[in-house]
């Protein structure tokens, strides 16, 4: 039998995240259903930890898992060939990161792309919505993969302060989200950002140097980050230096 799972009404504040469901449930880490899917709502949502996540013809969903999967920026994986393609694309003048340029085509590029083993998507037409209202406010922001004048490659995340919560990838070519990742990672470095948060345990974020923390560890870890002054997300050559090491500029 299923635990109870609270109705949110229209900017009803969130149960406490302790009270999502635990990991023998059917669904470990819901907390509430319903309320509103806005930037007011989305703010509190992730001011708390917690994150929407549900497809098209469910009711809105509110997350908040334990363990939380995150990325440090210190533990970022660097493999030797994606530090080879970085090393190229810092060095080429026809390449470059752009921060904010398009936020609308980046979710929406995330939305539409094709996933191996993923049919259909979770960013329907109100996430979309909700999180361009969020974007406006300036707590979402795209970080974005230029080559020869083209989009090719992601991903959008949200800011509160220095606390950041990554939300989807999308890649038109062939690294293009690893490279906007690297990216994010080399941001979050200067501005000395505790982790990414990254939601759920994936093989994939577990490659690049993501683990899991407690959720409590994860809560207090974001509360401190929201107390700090915003990231400056002007994005330079010296980031990919950096990460890379002198030869990478």
């Amino acid at each position: 039998m299923s635990p109870s799972l609270p109705w949110l009404e229209p900017h009803a504040p969130f149960p406490p995240p302790d009270l999502a469901w635990g990991p023998d449930s059917p669904a470990p880490g819901l907390l509430a259903a319903g309320g509103t899917l806005d930037a007011v709502q989305l703010h509190s949502a992730y001011s708390q930890g917690i994150f929407p996540w549900f497809s098209a013809g469910q009711p809105i969903l509110w997350w908040s898992p334990d363990p939380r999967m995150v990325l440090r920026p210190e533990a970022f994986r660097l493999q030797p060939s994606l530090r080879r393609t970085l090393r190229q694309f810092a060095r080429r003048s026809s390449c470059a990161i752009r921060i904010d340029h398009d936020f609308g085509r980046v979710i929406r590029a995330c939305a539409h792309t094709p996933r191996q083993g993923q049919g259909g998507t979770w960013i329907t037409p109100g996430i979309i919505a909700a999180y361009e209202q969020l974007h406006a406010g300036g707590h979402a922001h795209s970080v974005e993969t230029w080559i020869n004048g083209q989009l090719v490659g992601g991903l959008y995340c949200v800011a509160l302060g220095r606390a950041v919560f990554g939300e989807s990838m999308f890649a038109h070519a062939s690294n293009a989200s690893k490279i906007a990742l690297a990216a994010l990672v080399c941001l979050c470095r200067r501005h000395g950002v505790a982790l990414i948060d990254c939601q759920q345990n994936t093989a994939h974020l577990a490659s690049l140097g993501a683990s899991e923390i407690a959720r409590q560890t994860f809560l207090h870890t974001i509360a401190h980050g929201q107390q700090q002054a915003p990231l400056d997300w002007a994005f330079t050559p010296a980031d990919w230096a950096q990460l890379l090491g002198k030869e990478g500029a």
